[in-house]
């Protein structure tokens, strides 16, 4: 007799941007392990991208890497068709691809300003727009937030914390709007998580452990548990919401 319980995510299939690496790298790898085929898009980490897809498929996954500009209307319109013709659908969206330039912001060059104006939210919005072309009924939609787009616990983000600020709002109208289809719509919201875009012995870290109840930084695997359970059966009657994996930055 067979006891070995069926995966939570059996069957179904995921696009995760911005998943080379990192926090995207994480929730990837643990969408694979509880059953879900995986898509990834990266922009310059190629080499990384495809260990990933080959450690996936290891787990018998179907798994592949697309180039993607995270700011390009065309780019995102591509990754999902690629998705929904090399996996066979899309269920599960997890919009992770992001960008940080902290510093003052009376001289900060606009060139920082406009990138992260245009991956954190435009790239955000497009890809969504394109994906919801193909996700069905009970679908799910899992943005990667902030915990400074609640509140801002130092100075030095302030455009960051905007655009993060604009996915709060972006979910909350979004799951209003697929409510009746039972797509649910949400954030993780991390804190400082140890990363290349924040690590943990980086320039920030200083004004930033201070304020934290955990005196450390987060593990990217922390912040793909929430994603998980955010994708999976368990949160059916979550939507417009989100979760804290903030380490208490924000109690």
């Amino acid at each position: 007799m067979n006891n070995i319980p069926t995966p939570p995510l059996a069957g179904k299939r995921a696009l995760v941007t911005g998943a080379a690496r990192g926090i995207g790298a994480a929730i990837a790898l643990k969408l694979a392990e509880d059953g879900a085929d995986v898509a990834i898009t990266y922009e310059r980490s190629a080499e990384k991208a495809e260990a990933l897809v080959a450690e996936i498929r290891v787990m018998g996954r179907k798994a592949i890497a697309i180039q993607a500009d995270a700011a390009s209307a065309d780019a995102a319109k591509a990754a999902v068709e690629r998705t929904v013709a090399d996996l066979g659908g899309l269920d599960i969206l997890v919009n992770n691809a992001g960008v940080l330039f902290a510093g003052e912001f009376c001289s900060q060059p606009l060139d920082e300003i406009d990138l992260q104006l245009n991956i954190n939210v435009r790239g955000v919005i497009l890809i969504t727009q394109a994906a919801l072309k193909h996700i069905p009924d009970g679908g799910r939609i899992i943005s990667t937030g902030s915990n400074a787009g609640l509140a801002v616990p130092f100075a030095g983000i302030a455009v960051y914390a905007a655009t993060k600020s604009a996915l709060e709002s972006f979910t909350r109208g979004l799951a209003r709007e697929l409510g009746p289809r039972e797509i649910t719509v949400n954030l993780v919201r991390p804190g400082p998580i140890d990363t290349d875009m924040n690590p943990a012995d980086g320039a920030l870290a200083p004004t930033i452990l201070p304020s934290l109840s955990i005196a450390r930084y987060g593990r990217p695997r922390e912040v793909a548990e929430a994603v998980a359970f955010l994708a999976g059966p368990g949160a059916g009657y979550i939507t417009g919401s989100g979760i804290l994996v903030d380490g208490g930055i924000s109690a």
